[in-house]
Parts: C-alpha cells; sequence; structure tokens
C-alpha cells in the first residue's frame, strides 16, 4: 500500500488535477486517460489531498467532477504498485485491509461531505470505483455512451466504497441488489430512469452540460446552497456511516480469500472463474 501520510503529488505522477476559476468552480479532473482513469489507492491519496483543498476554499461555490479521454473510470487499476496488502497472518491480512478500506471511505466521505455541491460528468466506463466515485457527487450528468456497472462480486470482492448502498438509497434496495449482485452492466438511459442520473446528454455536450448546471449553483448565495446540501444529506445518508463500516469488514474478508484470488487470476486469463466459497 502507498505512503498514506504524505501530503505531495510528485509531479508526472498527477492521478487527479485541481484548477480553480475566478467564477467560483473548482474542476476537478480524472486525467489517466491512457489507462481509463483506472483507480488505486494512490488516486485514493490525491483524491482526499485535493477535497481538503476545496473545502477549505473560500472562492469555490461549486465543484466540476470530470475526466480526460473516453472513460470515466474503467474500475480498479490491477497493475499499480502497491495493489495488494501484506500480513504475517490471515488474520491480520483481514485487519489491514480493513483498516484500509475505513481510509478510504474516509477519503471518499471528505468528498462526499464537501460542503459545495459536486456536479459529476460521466462518459464511457463508469465501473467499480469509478461508479462508486461518482455516485458521491450532488448531481449526475451521463453522456449517452456512459456504461455503470459494479462487477466487484464477478471476482470475488464485496462492493469496496458503498456503491451498492448508493444505489440503494436512490434507486431502491431491489436495483442495488440486482446490480451489485449480478455485476450487471447498464445504459445511461436506464441510469436515469433508476435516478442514477439526473441528466443524459449527447457526448459532444456533457462538459457544456454539466458546466451550465455547476454555473447555476456557483451563482447562487453559498450559504443557503451549503446549507441545503447538508440538509439533504442528513435526511438521505441516515444510517450510512455504521453501514459503511459493515462494509468495510466484508471487503477486508473478501479480499483476502481464495475466491478473490482465483477471480483476479479468472479476470487476467480471460475465462471463467471457479469459485468456491472459501
Amino acid at each position: 500500500m502507498i505512503d498514506t501520510t504524505s501530503t505531495d503529488i510528485a509531479e508526472g505522477e498527477e492521478r487527479l488535477r485541481l484548477d480553480v476559476g475566478d467564477d467560483g468552480l473548482a474542476v476537478l479532473t480524472l486525467c489517466r486517460p491512457d489507462k481509463l482513469n483506472a483507480w488505486s489507492w494512490e488516486s485514493t491519496r490525491q483524491l482526499g489531498l485535493l477535497a481538503d483543498r476545496i473545502r477549505f476554499d473560500d472562492r469555490v461555490r461549486a465543484v466540476l467532477l470530470r475526466a480526460e479521454g473516453r472513460s470515466f473510470c474503467a474500475g480498479i487499476d490491477v497493475t499499480a504498485p502497491g495493489g495488494a496488502i501484506t500480513g504475517r497472518s490471515g488474520a491480520q491480512r483481514v485487519r489491514n485491509y480493513y483498516e484500509g478500506i475505513r481510509w478510504v471511505h474516509e477519503r471518499f466521505r471528505v468528498v462526499a461531505g464537501l460542503p459545495q455541491p459536486v456536479v459529476a460528468a460521466v462518459q464511457g466506463h463508469c465501473l467499480g470505483f469509478g461508479f462508486e466515485l461518482a455516485l458521491m457527487a450532488d448531481i449526475r450528468v451521463a453522456a449517452d455512451d456512459a456504461v455503470f456497472a459494479l462487477p466487484e462480486t464477478g471476482i470475488g470482492v464485496a462492493v469496496d466504497a458503498g456503491g451498492d448502498l448508493r444505489i440503494a438509497r436512490d434507486a431502491g434496495a431491489g436495483w442495488a441488489k440486482l446490480l451489485a449482485l449480478t455485476g450487471r452492466r447498464i445504459d445511461a438511459a436506464t441510469a436515469e430512469r433508476l435516478r442514477l442520473v439526473q441528466l443524459v446528454t449527447p457526448v459532444a455536450k456533457l462538459e457544456e452540460t454539466a458546466c451550465v448546471i455547476a454555473a447555476e449553483i456557483a451563482a447562487n448565495a453559498p450559504l443557503a446552497v451549503q446549507g441545503v446540501k447538508r440538509d439533504i444529506d442528513s435526511y438521505a445518508d441516515r444510517g450510512m456511516p455504521e453501514t459503511l463500516d459493515r462494509a468495510a469488514l466484508a471487503t477486508a474478508i473478501t479480499l483476502t480469500s481464495d475466491d478473490s484470488r482465483e477471480g483476479y487470476a479468472a479476470r487476467a486469463a480471460r475465462r471463467a472463474p471457479r469459485f468456491e466459497g472459501r
């Protein structure tokens, strides 16, 4: 795992980029298009650092979350260094994964809990961690080529960052179970019907449409906007912290299981996995 205590982002190692304009809008960009913006521990660390900068920047009244390239985020980067967490025993590995996932939840919670509203612009693949990141936004705008999925159970892992819980909150428990238990992909139109995205637009209009919404928010009274966001989140997220802790434990157990090793090996070999429930 990476050094979680570092507050630096090395030049050339950026996973995300933050640009703050004079119009009250902060643009947070996933900037590894050659990797389809695949996610890693380092991505999570940088996300937390940049979210803290946004949080305390009085100039920022709204945030646009976007991605370079043809995909928003294609999920976990299995080639990233430090991807696996070690331990001297199976129990210690579970404990270390549990704390690692809790650390991820803390970083994501900073994004979801930003005082400034976040508008996500989503194109192409929005899978796994990418889908979960998009679900942290307050408003989601999807290009008509966007594809959403939580594929974790197909590789033997529980859903990591609470995406299934947020789908249950927004679309209902049945849809959360259908998507998380099958790993099925849905298109932008279906995501809109399930209230997981608020608007669908042609790819060429995606950024313009999302920017217009973010600019409308930024033009309103910031104390009122932030108060409304807190009130709605308080209502919608009742019970979320306790449930995320249970999700972290489920993820830690599955990440240290034989089934997850088989799932990742099968995915790499492009074959069907043979799960044994251990």
